[in-house]
Order: C-alpha cells, then structure tokens, then sequence
C-alpha cells in the first residue's frame, strides 16, 4: 500500500512555491509614471516570456495529478487552486501583451520626425501602457494570493485519522481519500431452507 503521508505538505508546498514565483514577477513589473521611464523591449520580452513560463507551469502541475490515479488520493481541491488560478493568469498575460504591443510601436517611431500627431500616437500608447502595466500587477497579485489562501485552507489530516472519523466529517478540501470500508459480514441465508425430514 502506498504510503500517503505528509502527501498534504508537499501539495501545499507546491501551491505555495509557484505562488512565491508569481509574486515574485509582480514585483519586478512597474508602471511607468512619466513617458521616460518605459521599459526597453529586452526586459519587456524576458517578463513575457517569464509569465508565459508560469502559466505553462500551472497547465503541467494540472496534468500531473490529472493523470495520477491513485486511489488513496483526490487531488480536486489541489487541481481546482491551479485551474482557478489560470483565470487571472490569463488576464495577465492579455493585459501584458496589449502593453507589449504598445512598446513595439515606441520603439519603431523612436527615431521618425516629430510632428502633432505622432505626440497624440505617443500619448495614447504610454497611457495604454500606463493602464494595462497596473491591470498586470493586478492579476498577477490575484494569482499568488488565491494559490496561498488555496494552500493555507488545504487540509492535511493523516488518512488514519480520516479513517477512525465519521464520513461526514471529511472535510471537502483535503487531499486523502477515505479508505474504502470492507463490507460487513452478516449471517449467511440460504435462498430456499427445505423443511426437516422426520423420519417414519
């Protein structure tokens, strides 16, 4: 039988390390509060390719128990943190790539001619910027906290103790499965009891 304990910890571990790594690339973005202090497309295209990293992993630790059929174990409240997190995740990556496109068109005007409406053009990218930088910071911080308070409500009650406790009292965000009660011996009937012979 395989032994699950302490299964719980390194699950809520797990959540907690790519938690830390989303917090992490959130503190690394900024929003620009003057036209001066853009991102050159270097740093902007290593941060892209980072959050898209981060997003690949949430898919990889969802197809890692996905395909785990271990019976001793339920991993649907662990899938379910990363799944969730994949929402704003995504919005991250939607936001980020707007900006992104934006520090594409400063880059290819850098050098043109000024004129009104480039300044108008150049305006309107930084404010786009401006905006869909904070939107990332956002989303970025909605991920790393909805993986911790995943990993915090994460129950890590042993199996044994699941066991001796009353069914109802499973909790609904733990990683072990009760184990599979043997069915109970009763007396043995027999579909047709003949009548006793007498004898003559």
């Amino acid at each position: 039988m395989t032994d699950h304990t302490g299964r719980a910890a390194l699950e809520q571990g797990e959540l907690y390390l790519v938690a830390r790594e989303f917090h992490e690339l959130h503190s690394q973005i900024t929003v620009p509060h003057a036209a001066t202090g853009f991102l050159d497309l270097v740093t902007a295209s290593k941060q892209l390719a980072t959050l898209t990293g981060l997003i690949k992993d949430l898919s990889d630790e969802v197809l890692f128990r996905a395909v785990d059929e271990d019976p001793g174990l339920d991993f649907g409240p662990v899938i379910d943190a990363y799944t969730s997190a994949a929402v704003p995740a995504g919005r991250a990556m939607e936001n980020y790539t707007e900006a992104y496109a934006q520090f594409g068109f400063l880059r290819r005007f850098a050098e043109a001619p000024d004129s009104a409406d480039l300044r108008d053009a150049r305006e309107a990218a930084f404010r786009v910027i401006q905006e869909r930088m904070q939107l990332v910071r956002n989303d970025l911080q909605e991920v790393s906290d909805s993986l911790r308070g995943a990993a915090d409500r994460l129950d890590g009650t042993p199996p044994r103790v699941l066991a001796a406790s009353s069914r109802s009292a499973l909790p609904t965000n733990s990683t072990y499965r009760l184990p599979a009660e043997p069915p109970t011996p009763g007396p043995v009937r027999l579909a047709y009891t003949p009548a006793p012979r007498h004898g003559h």
